[in-house]
């Protein structure tokens, strides 16, 4: 039988917390084949690249490196964990899901993994812009290797 959780506001400051404290993709890209684009904001601190790499038709490596505020770098962090592997149509599903949370319309929770712990966000007109720099950034590169 399975089990189930609430995911608590303490539970959810936790994971934002610890990307922020312990980002497992802030670095600048050292090898080829990477593309990025710049992001920046002009109502908070954050001003970073995100960076992707792909091979074989998928996401190898995704990265970020900057200034960011604690919901930017944390919300770009896990999204550069989840991008690993995808290819574009699930790329593009995934941060088409997270933005519509983000903007509190329908959105498909089973993709989302730890970026769930954004789902109120959307309730802080601040905070919006921050939690989704990252995110369009990076589908913006996605559209653009496309092409």
């Amino acid at each position: 039988m399975p089990t189930s959780f609430e995911l608590t506001p303490m539970m959810m400051r936790e994971v934002i917390m610890d990307h922020y404290s312990n980002p497992r993709h802030k670095s600048t890209p050292s090898g080829d084949g990477y593309v990025s684009i710049h992001a920046s904001s002009t109502n908070c601190i954050d001003d970073f690249d995100v960076y992707l790499k792909k091979e074989n038709g998928k996401v190898a490596d995704a990265l970020w490196n900057g200034v960011s505020c604690t919901i930017s770098g944390a919300s770009t962090d896990i999204l550069c964990d989840q991008l690993i592997g995808k290819n574009d149509e699930e790329a593009h599903y995934l941060i088409k899901q997270y933005l519509n949370m983000i903007e509190e319309k329908e959105f498909d929770d089973s993709v989302l993994d730890e970026a769930i712990v954004f789902m109120n966000t959307g309730k802080q007109a601040a905070r919006i812009h921050c939690a989704t720099m990252g995110w369009t950034a990076m589908d913006e590169i996605l559209y653009k290797e496309e092409k």
